[in-house]
């Protein structure tokens, strides 16, 4: 029997919108035979016994991440058919038969209606990362229904699940394949026809920034006889698109000393070895504090200040800070792309904190762009909080 999760008085309102998420505040008490475990299908019902959603019981604030608002069997056909239907969207994108583009983003969590998985694709390979123990549980039924939407397209689904599962549910997670295996880890996949080389099982998230491929052709369209600047360039995505805009000069910067080696590698793989690119392995914060008015193109991309609202106030003085400094160095005439890839920082109160930093910098600034994450890292218009990424593309006098 599934255990059923009754709500609050009124609590239920945020579900008719059809909101994914219950709170843990919002539940009255639960009826089942034992208390249910992490990651357990459980079915909410109003106060007055009314079944609003069936989704995977977890522990924390968020007490169920809802699956369907229907009380239908979560089985082998359901994952088949919610992988299809993502799989028809990105098809509707073109990028499942791009000879250019062989590397997206298949389900996107809320996105996708399937809250807590992201998989993306690299060529033959799929990449899968549970993010709630529901879906770890799940993970080769969500292997099996790739394998069926897809067929022998894909010949190898990698599970890296070991680092976004919550650690607190001692699962004990190995990455590792559920189905087939590549050749090797490291393999070069297209993105708009620039060569990347992607290490799903060493690299940062499933390997590869997926979600700055529409920004980085921005980035392209600037470049044109600047010099760039690509601050926490990790593999060098922005750097390749820059240069093949007609950069006259990239530098790319990032703390980690195995990033910037992919990033000269990524280079070299595009453009040979005598391109105008250099890199160094230091902390781009301390390195924005005196580059003088070298750069008229700059990039701010930086990993997540701000993973929970208790630590926003600080973590908003820090793009505050970050911004400042470039655009108080930035050439006449500049660009300035910067981002932030926190959930918990609203567009709003980014752009608030970049005018901050404008101000302080004593410069005038024009918005050009105002820019978000790709199509096949939809936005459930029920989840406003899927809007992860914001950035800002600014022309500096």
């Amino acid at each position: 029997m599934i255990a059923q999760v009754y709500l609050r008085r009124g609590k239920e309102e945020s579900l008719l919108r059809r909101h994914p998420w219950i709170f843990s505040g919002a539940v009255e008490y639960i009826k089942a035979e034992e208390e249910p475990r992490e990651g357990d299908l459980v079915d909410i019902f109003t106060k007055q016994g009314d079944f609003i959603a069936r989704g995977h019981y977890q522990i924390g604030s968020i007490a169920v991440r809802v699956l369907t608002f229907e009380q239908e069997p979560i089985d082998s056909a359901w994952w088949e058919k919610r992988v299809a239907t993502a799989y028809d969207v990105r098809h509707l994108l073109g990028l499942t038969d791009n000879a250019e583009t062989t590397c997206y983003r298949l389900i996107h969590g809320e996105g996708d209606s399937l809250p807590g998985l992201v998989v993306d694709i690299y060529a033959s390979t799929a990449v899968v990362q549970c993010h709630s123990v529901g879906m770890y549980r799940s993970r080769l039924e969500i292997a099996s229904a790739i394998r069926a939407v897809y067929g022998d397209r894909i010949t190898a689904i990698y599970d890296k699940s070991s680092q976004t599962v919550p650690y607190k549910a001692g699962l004990n997670a190995v990455d590792g394949y559920l189905y087939g295996r590549a050749e090797s880890a490291t393999q070069t996949v297209l993105e708009n026809g620039h060569k990347f080389q992607v290490n799903w099982e060493e690299g940062q998230k499933t390997g590869f920034f997926i979600d700055q491929r529409r920004n980085r052709e921005l980035v392209g369209h600037y470049a044109k006889g600047r010099t760039v600047l690509n601050t926490f360039c990790y593999t060098g995505g922005f750097s390749v698109y820059a240069m093949a805009g007609g950069a006259k000069e990239v530098v790319s910067v990032d703390a980690s000393e195995r990033a910037v080696k992919l990033a000269d590698e990524n280079m070299v793989l595009n453009f040979g070895e005598g391109v105008n690119h250099s890199s160094l392995a230091v902390d781009a914060v301390e390195y924005l504090k005196e580059i003088g008015p070298k750069y008229d193109l700059i990039i701010l991309d930086p990993p997540a200040f701000a993973k929970h609202h208790k630590v926003l106030g600080n973590a908003m003085q820090g793009y505050k800070r970050l911004n400042a400094r470039a655009l108080s160095q930035i050439k006449p005439g500049g660009i300035l792309f910067t981002f932030s890839c926190s959930q918990a920082v609203s567009k709003e109160l980014f752009r608030t904190t970049v005018f901050s930093a404008a101000a302080i910098a004593g410069r005038k600034v024009r918005i050009l762009h105002q820019l978000t994450q790709p199509a096949d890292h939809p936005i459930n218009i029920y989840h406003p909080e899927g809007e992860y990424l914001k950035g800002l593309v600014l022309y500096v006098e």
